[in-house]
């Protein structure tokens, strides 16, 4: 987990400031917003011009902020909107619990203060990639193409397979939430503060391998929607003895998601980590702008 949400970031927050603007490589100018969805505010960023817009849900414990390299290059051709989930950078925490249901809706009341018209293509990775399935099994009408980037295999998180490995997920979770649970203790107002993000994504990560996971399986077909999976290829040395065995499931369980769509395709990098919009930037952004043009191709 990185580190601490910063101080000033919190204060800007606080004091209520709803638009900031800072200039981007290309000469754009992205927009943050604070956006009201009813229970609380999101923060979002703006970038680019044109249509379809992408829209990026972000990995587990993952704030916006790493995604804005792809976004600056992505803008550059379309609009883009970047956003960090509830309790994650700017954001304000959210109610409990934290399944894709409820960041799906949640999204889609952004994207409607927003402003900004669909349909989109959702762009998800690992536990974003999730939620945008759940988004685009939910609001079919709103969904133009859909790219996930390592979303976890669904089989697993229903309970096949690697029993150790679903112990040890388990364990991250209680890890966080214990953790979650001594900062709220805290006199500290940061570790207050790093206490709220750690409790949503202790929910997140607990409702992953529960209702998330079914809402995803109910899922049968995303119809014709362009869909690119796009799959690492190196395992996560951590799981230890059986990555290896393990990473070649989740690729083939990646293969079987691409397959829920007539337009679907595996993209597999082999020398990439999970962290596919670092490690293989340029496939990720050549992958997602060529739905953008195949969108506009049959407007």
């Amino acid at each position: 987990m990185k580190g601490s949400i910063m101080s000033v970031r919190f204060a800007l927050a606080l004091l209520g400031i709803f638009l900031l603007e800072s200039c981007s490589s290309n000469g754009l100018r992205p927009v943050e917003r604070m956006v009201d969805v009813g229970t609380h505010r999101l923060h979002a960023v703006i970038a680019g011009e044109g249509l379809p817009a992408v829209v990026v849900d972000g990995g587990i414990g993952v704030r916006s902020e790493e995604y804005r390299p792809l976004q600056e290059r992505i803008a550059v051709e379309t609009t883009v909107i970047t956003y960090d989930r509830a309790g994650y950078g700017l954001s304000e925490a959210g109610p409990l619990p934290r399944d894709s249901g409820t960041e799906a809706d949640e999204l889609r009341v952004l994207l409607r203060e927003l402003g900004v018209p669909g349909p989109f293509v959702l762009v998800g990775h690992s536990l974003g990639g999730l939620n945008v399935e759940v988004y685009a099994g939910c609001y079919p009408d709103e969904v133009a193409g859909l790219v996930l980037l390592d979303p976890p295999p669904l089989a697993w998180l229903l309970g096949e397979g690697y029993p150790e490995l679903l112990k040890l997920a388990e364990q991250m979770t209680d890890e966080w939430q214990e953790a979650a649970d001594r900062g709220f203790g805290s006199a500290d107002i940061q570790e207050r503060r790093e206490a709220v993000f750690l409790q949503m994504i202790a929910s997140e990560h607990r409702e992953m391998l529960d209702k998330s996971a079914g809402l995803a399986e109910e899922i049968e077909t995303f119809a014709n929607v362009p869909l690119l999976v796009i799959a690492s290829g190196v395992p996560n040395p951590m799981l230890g003895a059986e990555a290896a065995s393990y990473q070649e499931y989740w690729i083939e369980q990646s293969r079987i998601l691409a397959s829920k769509s007539s337009r679907g395709k595996l993209i597999l990098v082999e020398d990439s980590t999970h962290r596919l919009h670092i490690d293989a930037a340029d496939t990720v952004v050549e992958s997602i702008l060529s739905v953008v043009e195949l969108v506009r191709g049959h407007r």
